[in-house]
């Protein structure tokens, strides 16, 4: 699998990265493994977890399989801090007190002693500078190599990555993470060109649509598909509806012209739009996951991706 460099840094992940969201849960520790197994053989590098994953049973998984499936040294791990769910409240706390909790945690259950990437999982009501410190301390103190963000808007990417920039002893932010897909545009708004003015890396999260964009909806809910669980119906009903239903049919007639699958088509798009580092991949099945992987040597012809541009939401100045 190519590699691409992650922002202004000399760090290179997979252009596709392996999420773990539902590990613990919805992924079982065998079902795991051979996802690992899958992603790596293929060349793939770019792991991402978060403390709050399965609060904590994500992570490990991940530390039983490292050496095992995967040598830590050949896997770049990107982790997350300052969320977690209790009595079913999501709860966001960025202060240092909760940060180095998580990050500590993280690391006794990843079986490592550093991530390659912490990133701050949300933003929170702890002062800023409060937060950015701690992740000076955590790269000061060797427990993480670069340092990111998830679901910062753009205005408070763009603030947190000025501060780090104010000051050449403090860490600068190494990259950005939020949804983008064709199903989900409003990165573009923002997020990306902050992304662009700072240099960062990007790693769009459900670049699949919630997994709508596979096409597995287009005629009714299949049982076992995250639309028919009860903790993730939530998640996807809002892809459901009939403007996303209308880019679902544009990406399946694209997919047909060109010899793909709806999911190659939609992966596509997000893996060589502007500014893209590596979309992160949900899968919960190999079979999923080997799809998406088949992918490696394929590209959008530039007039079908301007087509879908047009189609999800209008064009994308970026693309030139």
């Amino acid at each position: 699998m190519q590699l691409r460099q992650v922002g202004h840094t000399g760090l290179q992940v997979s252009r596709l990265g392996l999420g773990t969201m539902t590990w613990g849960r919805d992924t079982d520790a065998r079902t795991a493994r051979e996802l690992l197994a899958t992603f790596t053989d293929a060349g793939g590098t770019l792991l991402d977890t978060a403390a709050a994953y399965g609060a904590g049973d994500a992570e490990l998984i991940i530390g039983e399989l490292l050496d095992t499936v995967v040598p830590r040294d050949d896997v770049v791990i990107a982790t997350k801090a300052g969320f977690r769910i209790a009595g079913g409240q999501r709860i966001v706390d960025t202060s240092r007190r909760a940060l180095l909790r998580d990050l500590e945690g993280s690391l006794r259950r990843l079986g490592t002693d550093h991530v390659d990437i912490w990133q701050v999982h949300a933003w929170g009501q702890a002062p800023l500078e409060e937060t950015l410190d701690t992740l000076d301390h955590a790269v000061r103190n060797g427990m993480a190599r670069y340092v990111g963000l998830s679901n910062f808007v753009g205005w408070q990417t763009a603030q947190a990555a000025t501060w780090q920039l104010a000051d050449p002893r403090r860490e600068r932010i190494a990259s950005a993470q939020v949804e983008y897909s064709l199903l989900a545009r409003r990165a573009e708004v923002e997020v990306l060109a902050a992304v662009r003015a700072f240099d960062l890396g990007f790693f769009p999260w459900s670049p699949l649509g919630r997994g709508v964009l596979s096409g597995q909806y287009r005629h009714d809910i299949p049982r076992g598909s995250r639309a028919a669980s009860a903790h993730f119906s939530w998640f996807v009903e809002p892809y459901l509806e009939s403007r996303p239903r209308a880019v679902v049919e544009a990406v399946a007639k694209a997919a047909e012209g060109l010899d793909l699958t709806p999911l190659e088509v939609a992966l596509l798009w997000v893996r060589d739009a502007p500014g893209v580092t590596a979309p992160l991949l949900g899968c919960r099945s190999v079979t999923q996951l080997t799809e998406c992987l088949s992918s490696e040597d394929a590209s959008l012809p530039d007039q079908i991706a301007r087509a879908l541009d047009d189609v999800s939401g209008g064009p994308i100045a970026a693309r030139g």
